[in-house]
């Protein structure tokens, strides 16, 4: 693995740090305010090919490879540090990556160019009412009636329901089928689908809701791998999306490090610096050596990611746990990140002016179990080191 960036890899990531500076930054309290990223924002990132990167260019996307999204993924963190188009960013990604390799041509045709335009949404659904992670008690069904497959049921808890309405687009969703569980791509436009926002306390600029599903009939041509066999298929598109959940949350932290830094140089109590104090300094320097940490980390995942997406299974254990160290760790140190920061502000720190609460409120929503809580990141880890006869559930 090479340490350092290619030339090329430079030049994409500052190209997208002068989009989150001069895009994003101005950008993200209305985001926040509005409740929606503007459509100006989504062409923008797809002028820089920044929508599904991981697409190939034959459809739209650029091709990259999880490194180079990765890298993306921190700046878009940095930028909008709300979380919300760190967030749009991701699932477009990681799930449209999944489309492009595991899709049928005709779904890739007709759904992939304008997800990578800006111009549809494509999420994913697998959470539940009853539990986002109990796959075995899924009640969400489906079952196939000539050439096509009829869902009923719910999912709860999905990113981008209000903007699959607005843009078009729609949802990968995870069910049980009489063999398995088929991955079936439903546009939220199609008929039985009904929709149901919830409101967050963070991350605002993208919509959090449920999709309940009554007989809603879609053309197999929206299977995604093979009937019966989409766990496996699911699986993949989250330890590709995992790693970039992780990268926005190391851009998060290093914006609020660099946003304290900053404050702790100037700031003065006690006719010194803030900085000048060990209590803070040494705070400063834990929590810059653990962010340093865990962005390396998280570019290893991707460097895994590449490797056995390219065709070397022999690092799927070694990337799977790679990628549930990172999902478990990135976080919560963004988040101690933020919080840390905040207080060296004092009340200031508390206040919309600073702007920390931003982070603060959309980090906040990896802690609690976007693209798999926690731990469910330790019992992937348990099972990885120990065996599947150490899971704790059947």
């Amino acid at each position: 693995m090479e340490f350092q960036l290619s030339g090329e890899e430079a030049a994409f990531q500052e190209a997208v740090r002068k989009f989150g500076d001069k895009v994003l930054r101005p950008a993200e309290r209305t985001i926040d305010r509005e409740g929606r990223i503007p459509d100006t924002v989504l062409a923008e990132m797809a002028h820089l090919g920044l929508l599904a990167m991981p697409v190939p260019s034959e459809f739209g996307g650029l091709g990259a490879s999880a490194v180079l999204t990765e890298l993306a993924a921190e700046e878009i963190g940095r930028g909008d540090f709300s979380m919300a188009t760190a967030v749009f960013f991701l699932l477009e990604a990681g799930w449209g990556w999944v489309l492009s390799q595991h899709g049928t041509a005709e779904a890739k045709r007709e759904v992939l160019p304008a997800v990578c335009a800006g111009k549809a949404f494509l999420g994913i659904a697998t959470t539940e009412p009853s539990g986002g992670s109990d796959l075995a008690n899924m009640r969400t069904r489906s079952h196939r009636e000539g050439s096509e497959f009829v869902i009923r049921g719910e999912k709860s808890f999905l990113s981008g329901v209000e903007e699959a309405k607005r843009l078009g687009g729609g949802h990968l969703t995870l069910t049980r089928a009489a063999d398995g569980f088929n991955f079936l791509y439903v546009p939220t436009n199609s008929p039985g689908v009904s929709t149901q926002k919830f409101e967050n306390m963070g991350r605002m600029g993208i919509s959090t809701g449920a999709i309940t599903y009554d007989d809603v009939r879609v053309p197999e041509r929206y299977l995604i791998g093979t009937e019966g066999h989409g766990f496996d298929v699911a699986m993949e598109g989250f330890n590709v999306a995992r790693t970039f959940v992780s990268a926005a949350c190391v851009g998060a932290a290093e914006r609020a490090l660099a946003t304290g830094t900053d404050y702790i140089r100037e700031r003065k109590a006690f006719g010194s610096p803030l900085g000048k104090f060990e209590g803070i300094q040494f705070e400063l320097v834990d929590l810059f050596t653990q962010v340093e940490a865990v962005k390396w980390q998280c570019r290893r995942a991707a460097w895994l990611v590449d490797r056995y997406l390219g065709g070397d299974t022999t690092v799927r254990s070694e990337m799977v746990r790679a990628v549930a160290s990172v999902k478990l760790t990135a976080p919560p140190i963004a988040f101690e990140c933020v919080k840390r920061v905040m207080m060296w502000f004092g009340a200031a720190g508390y206040t919309k002016d600073v702007g920390l609460e931003l982070g603060f409120r959309g980090v906040m929503s990896y802690l609690v179990g976007a693209e798999g809580g926690l731990n469910i990141m330790r019992i992937i880890l348990g099972r990885e080191l120990l065996g599947k006869e150490f899971v704790p559930y059947k």
